[in-house]
């Protein structure tokens, strides 16, 4: 049943991120320096409140976790700001991770031109939500990850309803509290009202990408993508990744450039197999299996752990 305007004026009146904050009343008043010094304030309040959220970020990466460990994939959905947050974390799986780009998916209000260019209404529309959902093929091995500041917007709802309908892990990402929808884990971070009244751009988007940067580092972490904390999966996709991968090599097996660089190139440009060739003297294909024996941790596959 849809609601009227009075309801829907009294939800959004309700929310945090609505609120006139107190400590930002007379910006518009300031200079360069003040208006910088009180955003900056502001900002530096995100990072307490996601620390308040932490456990059931832990418990959103486990379903991730479990879902990729499956074959699954981690799907975003969002509108607007938070939308163009969920496509940009998946887009930087691939180059970062090493990861197909079809195992992280964004998922935005209005498709790829709204990445772009913002088309408001877009986020009141529910059945498109489902709709999307549903084209993305969404699958019982699958997490989808709902992203909306003011824990309403109607398309993320839609979404995560069919998600839950089609027997997804469903998780939704908000910036207000009050009542949730149905599903698996709900991570609720509470910055307070914003520098400018309803833009959640600012602080709730820092908190939104604060969390959706978690998750995907947490759960490639766990699937093996990190040794240290450097990301051996790397795809050497530009003159900056190819050197990087050189010196990765270089820090984890002391070899000099020109020793790193040839045993990178003769491992087709893979660092974990490149490391382990070099560290424990082995040819490029015992290397590879030592690597898919221990499912692809390096540590493991070098006998540390």
């Amino acid at each position: 049943m849809s609601k009227n305007s009075d309801d829907i004026f009294a939800e959004i009146r309700s929310l945090t991120t609505e609120a006139r904050n107190p400590r930002t009343r007379e910006i518009d008043l300031a200079g360069v320096p003040r208006v910088l010094e009180l955003l900056n304030d502001e900002d530096a309040r995100v990072a307490a409140a996601v620390r308040e959220a932490l456990p059931d970020v832990a418990r959103a990466v486990e379903r991730v976790v479990a879902s990729l460990r499956s074959g699954g994939r981690l799907v975003y959905v969002g509108a607007g700001t938070s939308g163009r947050l969920g496509v940009i974390d998946a887009a930087e799986c691939p180059p970062t991770f090493g990861v197909a780009p079809a195992m992280v998916v964004g998922i935005i209000a209005g498709g790829r031109d709204t990445v772009f260019h913002s088309r408001e209404g877009l986020e009141d529309d529910e059945a498109s939500g489902g709709a999307d959902v549903g084209a993305a093929g969404v699958e019982g091995r699958d997490t989808v990850v709902g992203i909306a500041a003011s824990r309403r917007t109607p398309y993320v709802l839609g979404a995560l309803a069919q998600a839950h309908r089609r027997g997804a892990s469903t998780v939704l990402v908000r910036c207000n509290e009050g009542p949730a929808p149905e599903v698996d884990v709900v991570i609720t971070v509470v910055p307070g009202p914003e520098a400018i009244t309803g833009s959640t751009r600012l602080k709730a988007g820092t908190a939104q990408k604060m969390v959706l940067n978690m998750i995907s580092t947490a759960s490639m972490i766990q699937l093996g993508k990190v040794y240290e904390n450097l990301m051996v999966d790397l795809r050497p996709n530009s003159e900056k990744l190819v050197e990087r991968g050189k010196g990765i090599v270089m820090m984890l097996t002391g070899a000099d450039y020109a020793e790193a660089s040839r045993v990178y190139e003769a491992a087709d440009r893979d660092v974990k197999t490149a490391v382990v060739m070099q560290r424990l003297s082995l040819a490029r294909e015992e290397a590879q299996r030592r690597l898919a024996q221990a499912d692809g941790f390096l540590a493991r596959a070098l006998g540390e752990r």
